[in-house]
């Protein structure tokens, strides 16, 4: 008879612990990895293993994505490869929101300006922008606090967080950023950001269309004064992110990749 012995680490990026969980089960001479994800949008990992006289179905660095609302997900099964030897394994874990194997985005869509109808807002820090987007495809609108924020593309609402209401002009307040964040079709990501305390008025797991009401403006996080952070992007699994540069329809049926200090009004 063999002995199994088990050592786990799991790793997790983004703002907020997220709600999935990674366990073992020995069955025989074989060890079954599971994953129980309860979020409303896949969540990706990846495993590296110390395998002594064992072998893993799952490949050390292979990303496994574990679907949305999913209990008991097979991740790897381990087994023993001579029966009467000492036997050992071990592993670490890094995971992230999303499928990150994902990176096609569906260029054709046109999104919508995330404000009210017959309002007219600047941008008044574009993509690559030097004060905080060095390296990143994001907008930042001139909302107002409590402006209304509309859904730029539809999709559905996988993240809701709104009970801070401190900021500064400091990456160090970036954890007390209120946001939004819908999943999209085509895997990528929409992020709202910078919301007033108890501004969404959404939750997770709800769809939204594109133009519809979801949360009020504010001046949270890493903010020096109210305004509304838009970025799209696809997850990677070292926490970074992919972003994506996209077009607004503007005025009439125009579309247009939107540039830093210049206004837009939107008419529809």
């Amino acid at each position: 008879m063999s002995l199994i012995f088990i050592l786990a680490a799991f790793q997790g990026f983004a703002q907020q612990k997220w709600d999935i969980k990674f366990y073992n089960e020995i069955n025989g001479r074989e060890v079954e990895i599971y994953a129980d994800n309860n979020e409303f949008m896949p969540m990706s990992a990846v495993f590296e293993f110390t395998l002594s006289n064992m072998t893993s179905s799952l490949a050390n660095g292979h990303t496994v994505v574990i679907p949305p609302l999913t209990k008991k997900f097979l991740v790897s099964r381990v087994t023993v490869n001579k029966p009467n030897s000492g036997n050992s394994f071990s592993y670490t874990n890094t995971y992230n929101f999303g499928d990150v194997t994902a990176s096609a985005h569906d260029d054709s869509y046109i999104y919508w300006l995330p404000f009210e109808t017959g309002k007219t807002k600047l941008i008044f820090q574009g993509y690559n922008g030097k004060f905080s987007h060095q390296g990143a495809a994001a907008l930042d609108f001139s909302l107002e606090m409590g402006d209304k924020v509309s859904a730029a593309r539809d999709g559905m609402v996988v993240a809701v967080e709104q009970s801070n209401n401190r900021n500064c002009p400091d990456i160090s307040c970036a954890r007390f950023n209120n946001n939004i964040l819908i999943l999209h079709s085509d895997g990528s990501f929409a992020d709202y950001s910078h919301l007033k305390q108890y501004g969404s008025v959404v939750k997770p797991g709800q769809k939204v269309t594109r133009g519809q009401h979801i949360g009020y403006s504010g001046n949270t996080g890493f903010s020096n004064g109210p305004h509304l952070h838009f970025s799209v992007f696809h997850n990677m699994i070292d926490g970074k992110r992919k972003y994506i540069k996209t077009r607004f329809r503007t005025t009439g049926q125009e579309a247009e990749i939107l540039e830093e200090k210049k206004s837009y009004h939107k008419n529809y």
